[in-house]
């Protein structure tokens, strides 16, 4: 009959590998082994498990301490601590991607302002973030689309180093609205920012007194 194969649960658990108990380290005195090769030893005393994983020169790692007797593979602990770093990594880079910032002008924005805007559009795209971009119009500015037009082609303008228009702007309700997305990272320059820079708040959470009714979204 041939060994049984484990079988991962189709629930995810996050393994945070500086939490796993290894070798010595492990309190169980009996454990599900896992072998190198992902075949089940079955349940072993702890020393006869850390005799196996030291048989093939490896370590006894406690993936789930939980379980009923807990589960141990037999792993290169460093190749297995640098293959889950590569994926949080990796993770935590698509999380960045998937971000939309958005942030707010308006057609009599100060200089420094608009420069300080600039900044914060640039961190976030060359980080690989989108950038929604929110001319407003407030009052009677709705008579003066054609400034809020250029402005909005000045800030395209200002970040083709870094991103570039997913499409046309477009006027929506008081809004025009602009949709960055970064470019390539190796056409991506700073000519704002520095890489020593910290990295900048949005505007999605901090509306400003006039903007109460012009925060509708594409």
């Amino acid at each position: 009959m041939p060994p049984a194969v484990f079988q991962p649960s189709k629930r995810r658990v996050v393994i945070h590998p500086f939490q796993l108990r290894i070798n010595n380290r492990i309190r169980a005195r009996e454990v599900l082994v896992i072998g190198a090769d992902g075949h089940s030893l079955g349940v072993l005393d702890v020393h006869q498990a850390l005799q196996e994983a030291r048989r093939h020169n490896l370590d006894l790692v406690e993936v789930s301490p939980k379980s009923r007797p807990p589960v141990c593979k037999i792993l290169d602990y460093g190749k297995f601590r640098y293959e889950l770093a590569k994926k949080d990594k990796e993770a935590r880079k698509q999380n960045s991607a998937a971000k939309v910032k958005e942030l707010k002008f308006h057609v009599n924005i100060e200089e420094h302002d608009y420069a300080t805007k600039l900044r914060n559009a640039e961190q976030f795209l060359f980080k690989g973030m989108k950038a929604k971009m929110m001319l407003i119009f407030r009052g009677r500015e709705m008579q003066h689309q054609e400034l809020g037009r250029e402005l909005v082609a000045r800030i395209r303008k200002d970040l083709e180093h870094v991103g570039s228009a997913d499409a046309e702007p477009k006027l929506v309700g008081r809004n025009i609205n602009l949709m960055l997305t970064p470019l390539p990272i190796r056409k991506r320059v700073r000519k704002f920012t520095k890489e020593t820079d910290e990295e900048f708040a949005d505007d999605s959470d901090q509306p400003d007194a006039d903007d109460h009714d012009a925060s509708q979204q594409e």
